[in-house]
């Protein structure tokens, strides 16, 4: 059976050719290196969720909150991107807090009572970060006045622009890629801080995959990345290299919603 590959968390419709691309040259390397049943295209059909848990899982990206708190025992990390965007240093990325443009808000403090908009409560840089942040400010458990699920950074940088949200955060990978690709989205917001960083979000396979496996998927992607003929699919996606990582690496995300509780702030609300 043909193993299946997702590049899901940063495949927006203006930026399919990209991770086509990159795809491509990544299959085509494993091929050359003898791999077998490696897939021609990325599995866009079917959620993230289902595709990080099938067993035929060749090559995927997925978040660092749900890797060490639902899938620690279904995929193995084998890099985290090192992208180019502001934020990201190395292999680490931040959220940015954004506002609406014409709002006031200078800091986040001045945001107590105010609506929030997160893209999910399993989502590390829309909100583990955030409530990261927020722990110190909170009193009896509570900052925001109201939270607003929009499903995407892409929607929630929309509520925010709209007046539909007072804040956001947002994966400053993702507000790379819009200012660079769509700038209008972000004409209604502006960053008045960042997060503390985390690992960037990691390239995994299905748990149980060997140590040659993971070499072999590791050497395919950087080699992909370093193709001077994929020189604009990559400068388009961002990505200027990857580290290698294993799920230790991720206990950081873990740490953050450790200390929330131990600051009396254990859900973002």
């Amino acid at each position: 059976m043909t193993r299946i590959a997702s590049l899901g968390m940063y495949d927006m419709p203006w930026l399919a050719w990209a991770n086509d691309a990159l795809w491509g040259r990544v299959a085509a390397g494993l091929r050359d290196a003898g791999f077998a049943e490696v897939p021609e295209i990325l599995d866009r059909a079917r959620p993230l969720a289902e595709v990080w848990r099938d067993p035929s899982l060749l090559f995927a990206q997925t978040c660092g909150y749900p890797l060490v708190t639902e899938l620690h025992d279904v995929v193995t990390p084998i890099a985290a991107p090192v992208y180019s965007w502001p934020g990201c240093v190395a292999a680490t990325h931040c959220s940015v807090i954004a506002v609406p443009t014409a709002s006031s808000f200078g800091t986040l403090a001045d945001l107590r009572g105010r609506r929030v908009a997160i893209n999910g409560r399993d989502s590390n840089s829309g909100m583990n970060l955030l409530r990261h942040a927020v722990a110190p400010l909170a009193e009896g458990g509570r900052f925001f006045g109201e939270i607003v699920t929009t499903g995407s950074h892409l929607a929630s940088l929309d509520h925010v622009a709209g007046g539909g949200a007072d804040v956001a955060a947002i994966d400053c990978v993702t507000f790379g890629l819009v200012q660079r690709h769509l700038p209008e989205l972000v004409e209604g917001v502006r960053v008045i801080g960042e997060t503390t960083k985390s690992p960037a979000l990691p390239f995994v396979t299905r748990t149980g995959a060997s140590a040659g496996e993971i070499a072999m998927l590791l050497s395919a992607l950087r080699e992909a990345i370093a193709d001077p003929a994929l020189a604009g699919a990559v400068g388009a996606l961002g990505l200027a290299g990857v580290e290698p990582v294993s799920l230790d690496d991720y206990a950081l995300v873990w740490g953050y919603e450790r200390e929330a509780m131990a600051a009396g702030y254990p859900v973002l609300s």
